[in-house]
Order: C-alpha cells, then sequence, then structure tokens
C-alpha cells in the first residue's frame, strides 16, 4: 500500500456568515416548509450530520448511499439538499432534470479540498494501468475522471467484485483507503486526503473516556486513522453506526463520527448513552462537529425554497461523464439494502 504525497491545502474550519434576508415577522418556518414542498413537488433529502430539527423536516435522512439512490429514483420536480456541494452535486449528476438546490453554496468538505482535479487528472495520467476508485466526498470533476464511485458502506462489497489482479487507485480519503486496503487484503495507491473532523478526534480523550466507561462499546467510522480504529469495537459507515447501535439497546456508546448521528441513534435505540469524543487542542470543544454541514438551517432552508436559489448548475458534458461512474456505483450495490429514515413522498409535519 503506498500513499501518494502530493500538495494539498491544510484545511481550515470555515466560518458561516450570517445570509442577509429578511424572515416576514412570525414566520412559523416549519409550517411554510411544509407549504413550499408541496407547492414545489419537492423532495428534501438530510444527511446523518444535519442537525435535529432538518432531520426532522427531512422527507429522507440517510447516509451518501441510500442519498444517492433516493435522488436518482425521486419524481419530485425539485431536490433540497440538506447536506454539502459535493452531495448535492451528486444529485443533479444523477437526476439532470430535477432543480437542485442546496440551501448554502458554502457548504464544502476539506477532503474534497484535498483531491484538486488537476492533480488528480496528472496522477490518473501517469498511472494508466489503475482502476479509479474514489469515494464519493469529492468534486463532480474528480467523478467525472473516476471508473467507479464508492461510499464507507459500499466500498468493501465492490473492491472485492473486482479482479484480483486489478491495479487500484483510491481517492481521497488516505485513512478510508487504508482500512480498506487492510480488511480486503488488496493494495491500493492512496490519495493523500482526509477528513478535517475524523483526523482531529483526541486519542488522549477517547483514552480518558474509555477509562470512565469501560462498558461502552467504541465505534467508529473509518475516516478516522488507524490509531483511533485501533481501539474500535465496530468499524462502519453512519448507517453500520446506527445499525450497531439500533441492535443493543439501553447499553453505552463512545462514538468516533460527527456527533448529528445521534438524533438518529438515540430514536432508534432506546435508552442508550452516546459519548462524542472531543477534538484535539485546547479550545477546541467543538472540532467534532462538521462545520460545512452546520452551515444548513431552517431559515436558509426556506429561503432556498422561496427563492429557488442557490441552485446546483452543471455543465451538461460534466453530467454526462460524472454520471457514468456514479451509475456503476449503483449497479455494483443493488445487493446492500437501504437503512435511511423515511420516503420520497412529501410527509405531513402534523401527521
Amino acid at each position: 500500500m503506498e500513499t501518494v504525497s502530493l500538495p494539498t491545502p491544510e484545511p481550515q474550519r470555515p466560518t458561516a456568515a450570517p445570509v442577509p434576508f429578511a424572515l416576514p415577522h412570525g414566520l412559523a418556518l416549519e409550517e411554510e416548509i411544509h407549504r413550499l414542498r408541496k407547492e414545489m413537488n419537492a423532495v428534501i433529502l438530510a444527511h446523518y450530520y444535519q442537525d435535529d430539527e432538518i432531520q426532522d423536516i427531512a422527507d429522507f435522512v440517510g447516509d451518501s448511499l441510500d442519498l444517492a439512490r433516493k435522488a436518482a429514483a425521486t419524481d419530485a420536480d425539485v431536490i433540497v439538499f440538506c447536506g454539502v456541494k459535493f452531495m448535492a452535486e451528486g444529485a443533479k449528476i444523477l437526476s439532470p432534470e430535477r432543480q437542485v438546490l442546496l440551501p448554502d453554496l458554502k457548504a464544502g468538505c476539506s477532503l474534497e479540498d484535498s483531491c484538486p482535479p488537476e492533480q488528480f487528472k496528472a496522477f490518473r495520467e501517469a498511472h494508466p494501468d489503475h482502476l479509479a476508485l474514489t469515494y464519493i466526498n469529492c468534486s463532480a470533476e474528480v467523478k467525472a475522471l473516476s471508473d467507479i464511485i464508492v461510499t464507507s458502506t459500499n466500498a468493501e462489497a465492490i473492491i472485492r467484485q473486482l479482479p484480483e489482479d486489478q491495479k487500484i487507485i483510491f481517492a481521497p480519503d488516505r485513512h478510508l483507503g487504508a482500512y480498506l486496503s487492510k480488511k480486503t487484503g488488496r493494495e491500493m495507491l492512496l490519495w493523500n486526503g482526509a477528513c478535517m473532523v475524523h483526523e482531529r478526534f483526541s486519542e488522549e480523550a477517547l483514552v480518558k473516556l474509555r477509562e470512565r466507561h469501560p462498558g461502552a462499546h467504541i465505534i467508529a467510522h473509518p475516516e478516522c486513522p488507524e490509531a483511533l480504529l485501533s481501539y474500535a469495537h465496530h468499524i462502519g459507515s453512519t448507517s453500520s453506526l446506527i445499525k450497531f447501535a439500533e441492535e443493543r439497546p439501553g447499553e453505552e456508546f463512545i462514538v468516533l463520527t460527527e456527533p448529528g448521528i445521534f438524533h438518529q441513534m438515540k430514536q432508534r435505540s432506546a435508552g442508550s448513552l452516546f459519548h462524542p469524543v472531543p477534538g484535539l487542542g485546547a479550545g477546541c470543544a467543538n472540532c467534532n462537529n462538521c462545520p460545512y454541514m452546520k452551515f444548513n438551517t431552517l431559515e436558509k432552508i426556506y429561503r432556498c425554497m422561496a427563492t429557488r436559489s442557490p441552485e446546483i448548475t452543471l455543465p451538461a458534458d460534466l453530467i454526462t461523464r460524472a454520471r457514468q461512474p456514479l451509475e456503476r456505483m449503483l449497479e455494483m450495490s443493488r445487493h446492500i439494502p437501504s437503512s435511511g429514515v423515511g420516503s420520497l413522498g412529501p410527509q405531513s409535519l402534523h401527521a
């Protein structure tokens, strides 16, 4: 297993500036969002890392694989994507005829930033005998340069479908790639990218939590470094971590992933206790939160629906090229069941 060292930007925690718009006095946001959803024939998709109140108004909450499936299958006219930009771009690629809205265009991704398309293109050209297996946390341009897109839910299953002599590039997350290489026994050429949240959990804090809660299950997302994964009783995607907790109601968990996931865990694992692991550094109590995921708010969702902006637009030729590896992913993942919550049809907030 080889990790490629290329100059990539040091991730900085972004700060969300308030979006300048005036809400009507006394506006009931949830009711207005529900009204607009009906008028627009819109579906609201949300990732597990979104704030609780956003998950509660969404038609469907899921991981990256489930959200891609829902985006491809919906018959809604408008997709309101409550996640980050690469996810909304994926929805547009899979449903180009739909209008796709993202509440805040600044909702980016440090993993996406770690893999500039020009550098990835040059890297692919330098290794023409390698198949590019690319994590979905990347730009539309990088997807278009890839052979197959994967998520943390389906990556292992897809790797096991490839010929054993097939050389593989895995990008952009080196920690996920290293975990998959160890799990499958496949040598892979790894791009040197990482998630700014999962890479910065404090090992010292994790050890202290383990000492204070000796009976707790330690569960971790494979975007974490190997040093952290070595403590885990269970390693898996967001949907896998939720299922693990769901099967153990009333128990205790130390969780190494973005704490937005706790909302679904608490609903599906009655009586359980969940402990977040802090981030590294003094004054970094919130470093385990993805700042990009937190850019979205109910106010911004209302505004984007009321104004139909910001809208995700992509060139037609880019959509065509990026769609092929995404569709190949969906085809190779048909046997993996859905694990998200909700349906594609608009739901009543008062049901």
